[in-house]
């Protein structure tokens, strides 16, 4: 079942509203399910890569329970200040139903861990009697020990068995979504769309909308979805050719950061030596770490792949 409301986006329309509606593992969807049919939420620290649900998770469990909750969203509002202020004030109140009150943090691996992650273990404690506290984030590394020890650490890993399951459940979800907005599509190219962003569901939808603009999901934006661009990148790192690189990171702006490092180690391998491989997974993998920090991620990936041309030979 799909709550439909007059949002815009269509990853906001059609968030799911209860556990059940969400699309996730069974074994996470029987363990938030747990916590609902129970009536209370534990400090949670929900983690995995964007897009896969953490925060519509926590919502749906906040809603059903119909509980009191202050949601913030830590990379905008997650100053010490803020802790002190609103926080503070909603957690030290009496909840309006009477029961348990709950912060929801989303992404708070964006919290500084020098002054704001050590007042939230605080917090935790001092309130822990009237409120309780979920924290999400895409990276559990950047969450003090403190924080970790204090919640339930669930993560929104997918495995290689559970994922053919879930893209099922997406692609009838993704099918609903185009009917109720009145879009034609061809079911090959939406296997292709899903196939291309999962487990990122978000992005999907989103670039769903995105195609949409014309009144259908068809073969045309094939071409958006195949991997020949890729091999035309391998092709200019191969060449050392720098104004060609950067034309294609410029062009391709609209691709996530984690299809691009995947897609480009994908391609690179059967073109490189064993040891030439190995320095390509360091580059990408410290350029991955650094594209949730940079300001200008189109720069930040020209970089890494400037570190390729320089450092490895291709056949």
């Amino acid at each position: 079942m799909i709550t439909v409301d007059n949002e815009k986006l269509w990853c906001e329309k059609y968030r799911p509203q209860r556990i059940s509606d969400c699309i996730l593992p069974q074994r996470l969807k029987d363990s938030f399910q747990g916590y609902v049919d129970s009536g209370h939420i534990p400090n949670l620290l929900l983690t995995g890569g964007p897009g896969m649900g953490k925060t519509t998770v926590a919502r749906a469990m906040l809603e059903e329970l119909d509980v009191d909750y202050l949601m913030i969203n830590a990379s905008m509002y997650g100053n010490i200040d803020t802790l002190r202020t609103e926080i503070q004030r909603f957690a030290s109140a009496m909840s309006m139903t009477g029961g348990q009150k709950y912060v929801l943090l989303d992404e708070a691996d964006y919290l500084n861990p020098n002054s704001t992650q050590p007042a939230l273990r605080n917090f935790m404690e001092e309130y822990s009697s009237t409120c309780g506290f979920i924290l999400t984030g895409n990276l559990k590394n950047r969450i003090i020990p403190a924080l970790q020890s204090r919640t339930a650490n669930i993560d929104f890993r997918i495995s290689k068995k559970e994922l053919p399951t879930i893209a099922k459940e997406f692609f009838k979800r993704s099918t609903e979504i185009l009917k109720n907005e009145g879009i034609q599509y061809d079911k090959q190219v939406l296997l292709e769309l899903i196939k291309k962003y999962h487990p990122d569901w978000r992005k999907t939808i989103n670039e769903l909308q995105r195609y949409s603009v014309s009144g259908t999901i068809d073969v045309g934006i094939l071409s958006d979805l195949t991997d020949d661009s890729f091999k035309s990148l391998v092709k200019y790192l191969s060449e050392k050719n720098f104004t060609e690189v950067r034309k294609w990171v410029a062009e391709n702006s609209d691709i996530d950061t984690e299809t691009l490092y995947r897609k480009l180690y994908d391609h690179s391998v059967a073109k490189l030596s064993p040891s030439d491989v190995a320095q390509v997974v360091v580059v990408l993998g410290e350029y991955q770490y650094k594209a949730a920090f940079v300001a200008n991620s189109e720069i930040n990936n020209v970089a890494c792949l400037v570190e390729i041309m320089g450092s490895v030979s291709f056949k």
